[in-house]
């Protein structure tokens, strides 16, 4: 059964998430506060939390828990929709839903997130690529060779995969991988993209794997 950790300290809120959680087969810790969150990290799958809760808030939590267990999804809740918030979560936070919000939304979330960490677990199939994500080892399938990437551009790969299919912001990329604010006309991510595509597209200038949003930012589709 998955076990999930549950942050909420609005009691009406918190009873009906999970309840509704637990009918559809989910195990459930439910925590008011972030106070023995970290002795829960271990045992669970997926964690939801939201951002105003009592002490730590949960953006302090949740980079404690990514800190301990690095592929632990998190699903991050909050009434606030400024989208500094939003990026502030998408730092460590592999989602981020705003309230209110339907069950059926949280549900679907959170099974796309535990499909997207099951795939990391093991293989990721990309294109012509396999990628190994525990250690981050990438190989060509057309050639058998196993492709070199800088630190920076592992990481802004790991940050793609973290976020599979979702259409990223230049801020959100930038701020998530170098964890700094972006600033606007500043080149360095553009840059690095173009290295990367270099490395693990087919042909880099049509890419096929790193899509560029135009007029947003870009995407990596399974």
């Amino acid at each position: 059964m998955t076990h999930i950790l549950y942050i909420e300290d609005e009691i009406d809120i918190g009873t009906w998430v999970t309840k509704d959680l637990t009918e559809r087969g989910y195990e459930v810790t439910w925590l008011k506060s972030g106070e023995d969150a970290e002795k829960y990290v271990s045992q669970v799958d997926l964690a939801i939390l939201d951002v105003m809760i009592p002490g730590l808030d949960g953006f302090s939590i949740g980079r404690r828990m990514k800190k301990e267990k690095g592929d632990l999804p998190i699903l991050m809740l909050s009434a606030r929709t400024a989208v500094e918030d939003k990026i502030e979560g998408l730092h460590f936070a592999d989602d981020y839903l705003t309230k209110p919000f339907h069950p059926d939304e949280l549900v679907a979330r959170v099974e796309v997130l535990l499909r997207r960490y099951q795939k990391n677990e093991d293989v990721l199939k990309l294109q012509h690529l396999t990628i190994h994500t525990k250690d981050m080892r990438i190989v060509d399938n057309e050639t058998n060779e196993e492709i070199q990437l800088t630190g920076k551009q592992y990481h802004l790969l790991q940050f793609f995969i973290r976020h599979l299919n979702q259409i990223l912001t230049k801020e959100q990329l930038y701020e998530g991988v170098w964890g700094e604010r972006y600033i606007e006309g500043d080149k360095t991510l553009m840059v690095h993209i173009r290295y990367l595509r270099e490395r693990i597209e087919r042909n880099p200038a049509k890419p096929t794997i790193i899509e560029t949003i135009r007029g947003i930012g870009y995407r990596v589709k399974l």
